[in-house]
C-alpha cells in the first residue's frame, strides 16, 4: 500500500499545485534514490540479482519528470518573486554551480545533457540492444544444453528448473533492460524542451504579466530554469551511470570494484610501465613536476605491493582457502552422492577392482556402447551405470543392482574363458560346468592357455569382461519399465515436434494424465516392446482412450498399432518364426474369459490343474524347440495373450507372445507347430 500511494502521489504531482517546501523534499529524495541505485549497481553480484532495475528506473524517470512539472508550474507562476520561487534546492544549486551567472550555468547544463545523453546513454543503450539480442538468441542452445545435461545425468531435475528459471529471467532481464534504456534517452531529450519552455515562457510572462524588462526577465528565469534543468540532470545523469555499469558489467562476477580492481591490480608490470611513463613526462620541460612524480611513485608502490602480495601472501591464502572451501564443497558433495539414488549400479568386489583396474577405461567405454544401443534399440536412454567396488561382497564376485536393490550377484574370474555348450559336446580340455549368467545356459570355464585348443574344436570362447558386461545388458533389459521414469517419460514428449504436442495436449489430462501415458510405456517395455516409435504410440492412445481407460486394454490397443514394429523386430533372416496354441487350448483360454454386460473382459477364470497341465506342455515343447536354436515366438488368440504371457513369462520371461492379431502383413511366417496333446 505504501508503495502504491508513493505512485499516486507522484501522479498528482502532474496535475496538482505542490508546495516549494515539497519540492524541496521530492528534489532531495530524487538525489537520494539515485545514489542508492547506483550504490546497487556498483555492489551486486551479477546483473540479474537486480532485475527489478527497469522497473526502478522508469519510477525514477516518472518521478523526476513529476518534479520538472511541479516546478516549471512554480518558476512559470511565481518566478519573479525571486530565486527562491521554486524551493531552496533550485536556488542552491543555481547559485553553487552558475556563480550569479546563467551563461555559465547553460554551458554546465548543455555539457551534462551531452554526456548523459551522447555519451553513457547512448553506449549503455548500444550495450543492452546488443545484449538483448545475443541472450534471445542464445536461448535455445542454452535449452538444449540443459536439456542435454539432464538426460545425461550430470544434473538432476530441481537443477534443470533452476538452470531454466535463471534463463527464463535473463532473457526477460536483458529484453527489459532493451526497452529500459531508452527511458533514460527520453529524459535527457525532455530535460532539453523543458529548459526551453521554461526560459522562454518565463521571460514572455516576465514581461507581460509582470512587466519586467526584458534582461531582467531573462536573468530570473534563465537562472531559475537552469538551476531546475541542473537539479533534474544530476540524478538522472547517476541513474544513467547506472544502467551503463549494469549492462556493461556482462559476464563479470563480483562487485564492480572488485572486478575492475583485481584485474587492474592482476598485472604489476602494467603499473611499473605506467609509473615510468608518469616520471618520463614529470622531467619534461613546461609540465608540472609535482603531480607526476607524486603518481608515478605511487603507481611504483602499488606494483611492488601487487606483485609481492601475488607471489606470496594470497597464494597461501588462497590455496588453503581454497583447500577448506575445497573439502567443506567434497562433504558437501558426499553426503548429496548418498542421499541420491543409483539407478543401475554394477558393484565389484575389492579382488575384481583390482584385476580389471587396467581395463577400466574398456569397461567404461563398453558400457557407454550399452546405453547408445538400448537408446537406439527401445528409444530412450537408460541412466548412468555406475561403477563401485564393495568389501562386503564376496571375493572374485560382482553385483548388479537396480534402484539399490541387489538383482543379480555373480562370480567372475578373472583368466578364465566362458565357452557355451547347452545341450551339446564338451570340449576335450580341462573344464569346469557352470552357468552363463546372462541366460543360463550351460558351459564351462577352461584357463587362457587351452584357448586356441577349444577354438581348433570348433568352440566359441567368451572373455570376462564380455561375460560380466552381458550379464548387466540382459538385466537392464529386464528391468527397462523400472528405468523408465516420470521425468524420462515427459523428456521424451517434450522432444516431439509440436503437432504431436498439441496431440498431448488434447488427451492430457481429459483423457489420460502424464503418469498413465508412462504406465502404457512401461507395460510396453515389460515385454520388450521399443517405445522408439512414440508419435504411432500416442496417435494409438488417442484412438482408444476415448472408449477404454484401463491401462491394460490402451497397451493391447497400441500393440496392434506397433504390429508392424514388433513382427520386424522378431525376424530372423527375413521369417518369423512362430508357435501356435493348439485348438483345445485356444478353446480353454476363450472359456476362461469372463465379460461384463458392456462385453469388456473383467476376468480370467481357468482353474489351477488346466493352468498346470498348460505350463507343463508348453515349456516341454517351447524348450524342444529352443534347443534346436530357434528363434521365435508364441501366437495366441488375442483376447487370451495377456493371461498365456503371465504363464509363461516365469519360466521363459524372454519369449515374445503374439496374437494373432498382431501379425503383421507382409512377413513371411514359418510355424513351428503347436502347443497340444
Amino acid at each position: 500500500m505504501a508503495f502504491a500511494s508513493l505512485i499516486v502521489l507522484i501522479l498528482c504531482a502532474f496535475f496538482l499545485p505542490v508546495p516549494a517546501f515539497l519540492i524541496d523534499f521530492g528534489l532531495a529524495f530524487s538525489i537520494a534514490l539515485s545514489v542508492v541505485i547506483l550504490m546497487v549497481a556498483l555492489w551486486i553480484q551479477k546483473p540479474l540479482e537486480f532485475s527489478a532495475f527497469p522497473t526502478v528506473l522508469l519510477v525514477a524517470t516518472i518521478l523526476r519528470l513529476a518534479l520538472n512539472i511541479a516546478t516549471t508550474r512554480l518558476i512559470l507562476s511565481r518566478g519573479a518573486q525571486g530565486g527562491d520561487a521554486a524551493g531552496h534546492i533550485i536556488a542552491g544549486f543555481a547559485n553553487l554551480i552558475m556563480g550569479g551567472d546563467f551563461v555559465i550555468g547553460i554551458i554546465v547544463f548543455l555539457i551534462l545533457v551531452t554526456i548523459n545523453f551522447v555519451v553513457i546513454t547512448k553506449g549503455a543503450t548500444r550495450i543492452a540492444e546488443v545484449g538483448a539480442r545475443f541472450t534471445l538468441d542464445s536461448v535455445p542452445g542454452k535449452q538444449m544444453a540443459i536439456d542435454a545435461d539432464l538426460s545425461a545425468g550430470l544434473i538432476d531435475e530441481k537443477d534443470a528448473r533452476e538452470r531454466r528459471r535463471e534463463l527464463e529471467e535473463e532473457s526477460s532481464f536483458f529484453g527489459s533492460m532493451d526497452g529500459a534504456s531508452k527511458f533514460v534517452r527520453g529524459d535527457a531529450i525532455a530535460g532539453l524542451i523543458i529548459l526551453a519552455v521554461n526560459v522562454f515562457g518565463g521571460v514572455i510572462i516576465g514581461v507581460t504579466r509582470h512587466q519586467m524588462s526584458a534582461l531582467n526577465a531573462a536573468d530570473v528565469f534563465t537562472k531559475l530554469s537552469v538551476g531546475d534543468g541542473i537539479v533534474s540532470q544530476i540524478p538522472a545523469l547517476v541513474i544513467s551511470l547506472a544502467s551503463g555499469l549494469l549492462v556493461a558489467k556482462g559476464g563479470a562476477r563480483g562487485s564492480t570494484e572488485k572486478a575492475v580492481l583485481d584485474q587492474l591490480g592482476r598485472y604489476p608490470r602494467a603499473l611499473f610501465v605506467s609509473s615510468g611513463l608518469m616520471g618520463l613526462l614529470a622531467l619534461m620541460p613546461g609540465l608540472p613536476f609535482p603531480p607526476f612524480i607524486a603518481l608515478g611513485g605511487l603507481l611504483a608502490f602499488s606494483g611492488a605491493t601487487l606483485g609481492k602480495l601475488i607471489t606470496e601472501g594470497p597464494s597461501a591464502t588462497k590455496s588453503g582457502g581454497a583447500m577448506e572451501a575445497s573439502s567443506d564443497a567434497g562433504r558437501a558433495e558426499a553426503t548429496k552422492e548418498q542421499l541420491r539414488p543409483i539407478e543401475i549400479e554394477l558393484c565389484l568386489s575389492k579382488e575384481l577392482t583390482i584385476r580389471l583396474l587396467p581395463s577400466h577405461d574398456e569397461i567404461a567405454g563398453r558400457m557407454a556402447k550399452i546405453r547408445r544401443n538400448f537408446a537406439r534399440q527401445f528409444g530412450f536412454i537408460i541412466p548412468n551405470i555406475k561403477l563401485t567396488d564393495d568389501l562386503s561382497i564376496a571375493p572374485k564376485s560382482y553385483q548388479i543392482k537396480i534402484h539399490g536393490t541387489v538383482v543379480a550377484t555373480q562370480e567372475l574370474r578373472i583368466g578364465e574363458l566362458l565357452v557355451i555348450i547347452g545341450d551339446g559336446p564338451r570340449p576335450t580340455v580341462p573344464c569346469e560346468d557352470v552357468r552363463e549368467p546372462a541366460f543360463g545356459m550351460a558351459a564351462v570355464l577352461i584357463s587362457e592357455a587351452h584357448q586356441l585348443e577349444v577354438k581348433r574344436q570348433g568352440f566359441k570362447t567368451i572373455d570376462a569382461i564380455s561375460v560380466l558386461l552381458k550379464h548387466l545388458s540382459e538385466i537392464i533389459r529386464g528391468n527397462l519399465p523400472h528405468l523408465l521414469s516420470y521425468r524420462d517419460t515427459r523428456q521424451l514428449l517434450d522432444r516431439l515436434e509440436p503437432e504431436y504436442k498439441r496431440l498431448i495436449d488434447e488427451i492430457c489430462p481429459s483423457q489420460i494424465s502424464y503418469s498413465g501415458i508412462q504406465s502404457v510405456l512401461k507395460v510396453l517395455l515389460t515385454e520388450r516392446v521399443s517405445i522408439r516409435n512414440l508419435h504411432l504410440i500416442l496417435e494409438a492412445i488417442a484412438e482408444i482412450t476415448p472408449h477404454v481407460r484401463r491401462i491394460e486394454q490402451i497397451a493391447e490397443h497400441v500393440r496392434l498399432r506397433l504390429s508392424q514394429q514388433i513382427c520386424g523386430d522378431l525376424l530372423e533372416n527375413g521369417v518369423l518364426k512362430v508357435l501356435r496354441l493348439g485348438a483345445k487350448w485356444e478353446q480353454s483360454f476363450q472359456k476362461g474369459i469372463r465379460r461384463d454386460p458392456k462385453g469388456d473382459i473383467f476376468e480370467f477364470d481357468v482353474d489351477s490343474k488346466t493352468v498346470e497341465q498348460f505350463a507343463t506342455e508348453a515349456a516341454s515343447v517351447i524348450k524342444t524347440k529352443m534347443r534346436e536354436g530357434h528363434a521365435f515366438a508364441l501366437v495366441s488368440p488375442a483376447e487370451a495373450r495377456p493371461y498365456v504371457r503371465m504363464i509363461t513369462e516365469r519360466m521363459f520371461p524372454t519369449l515374445p507372445v503374439l496374437s494373432q492379431l498382431e501379425l503383421a502383413r507382409g512377413f513371411e511366417i514359418r510355424s513351428l507347430g503347436t502347443i497340444a496333446q
